[in-house]
């Protein structure tokens, strides 16, 4: 076995394109694709960014996801003295087997395809109604705010059963959850007032049950209240963040492509497949996930101490060449067998047939609506979220 130089300290965010990976990372995957790397915190741990190894990383339940174990990859908000993270009791993907067993066995039902099927309809209106708004928009309008947003938002509100007029609330603080250099307390107490909102919407599910899933797990009966707060705030959020980076960051991927977007238009059979081209090409999860040792692990002959932590690197392993040629190049007829958008492993995503709906009805229904849509600025006016843990874009200002 054999050990790695240490890299420079944190991964690296830095990007030269929109849609590629930063070139430190695609670097050291073609080169070093497990890699030493210096945490902020002084920690030296590891990088990982090969597919291969990213997959292996991803499977092995000897690599934790605890949240108390986990280190920061990249430089955080400032921390007062003896702050603490906050990781409530519920959190599903910051915890291991058989915690995280049992709360994904309640959950899988309702996210398989076929019920993902038959929230098609809902989803069609949600996105007809967002589309007829942004028709009536003054141009240039921002397809980020019109659209890409609220899209997932209210798909979420109508499958949880959150009313859709709290969606500034819940938005507002995942903004700050989500931005790399907010202060820890902040961010503990964004997480804190959400937990507490939707306490407050599983007390009236108990009193007064309708036809959603909060209201389902209330009646389950196997989660008391403080589970099901935090099992709420990690699918109202994971549920719309994410989708709602991909739709707006693949209609500027799009838009940029000419080629891809005249072959998409021309043959709409095509949407399927390039909604996993997208997925595989973007990568929104561009901090993480992060794992940490239980033990002494071998991996690709290097050898990983017990409690040293370990990022992987989902983007530079959706652009590994090893595993898609032509990795840089955006082809919407590729087979992407394989790609790691979702993660891998017991904690891929549980959501991922929901977004892939969503995307599919949501590019398919504006390609359509809008056949003249074009970017109303220069892309480098285009401002990237290099400062979110999710990546995309903060507006996309578009005419048609």
């Amino acid at each position: 076995m054999t050990d790695a130089t240490p890299v420079a300290p944190g991964l690296p965010l830095e990007r030269q394109c929109p849609f590629s990976p930063p070139p430190g990372l695609n670097e050291l995957r073609d080169h070093r694709p497990v890699s030493r790397m210096t945490y902020p915190d002084g920690h030296e741990g590891w990088l990982v960014t090969g597919h291969a190894q990213v997959r292996e990383v991803l499977a092995n339940p000897r690599f934790s996801s605890r949240g108390d174990l986990a280190r920061a990859p990249i430089p955080m908000g400032p921390m007062a003295e003896g702050t603490k993270r906050f990781i409530p009791r519920g959190a599903l993907t910051r915890m291991d087997p058989p915690e995280h067993t049992r709360y994904r066995r309640l959950l899988t039902g309702e996210f398989t395809v076929r019920r993902m099927r038959t929230l098609e309809p809902m989803i069609e209106r949600i996105v007809d109604h967002q589309l007829d708004l942004l028709a009536d928009r003054d141009q240039p309008a921002d397809l980020v705010a019109d659209f890409a947003l609220p899209v997932p938002s209210l798909v979420i509100c109508a499958l949880l059963g959150v009313p859709p007029a709290d969606r500034p609330l819940f938005e507002r603080h995942t903004r700050t959850l989500f931005t790399l250099d907010t202060p820890l307390e902040e961010r503990n107490t964004a997480l804190r007032s959400l937990t507490t909102y939707l306490g407050q919407l599983v007390e009236a599910k108990r009193a007064n049950p309708e036809d959603d899933l909060l209201s389902g797990l209330v009646a389950g009966g196997e989660l008391d209240d403080e589970e099901l707060a935090t099992i709420g705030v990690v699918l109202l959020v994971a549920g719309h963040e994410t989708t709602a980076n991909m739709l707006a960051h693949g209609a500027f991927a799009l838009l940029q492509h000419p080629d891809q977007l005249a072959l998409l238009r021309s043959d709409p059979a095509l949407l399927p497949g390039a909604v996993e081209e997208l997925l595989r090409y973007l990568s929104v999860i561009h901090v993480g996930p992060i794992r940490t040792a239980l033990d002494d692990i071998e991996l690709d002959g290097h050898l990983i101490r017990a409690g040293e932590s370990v990022t992987v690197s989902v983007p530079a392993a959706n652009w590994d060449p090893t595993r898609f040629p032509e990795p840089d190049r955006l082809d919407i007829t590729r087979r992407t067998t394989g790609h790691l958008a979702f993660g891998h492993g017991i904690h891929q995503c549980l959501g991922q047939q929901l977004a892939r709906v969503e995307m599919r009805i949501g590019f398919g229904s504006l390609l359509s609506r809008f056949p003249g849509l074009r970017l109303a600025v220069t892309p480098d006016e285009v401002p990237l979220r290099s400062d979110m843990g999710i990546y995309g874009v903060h507006r996309l200002p578009v005419a048609w």
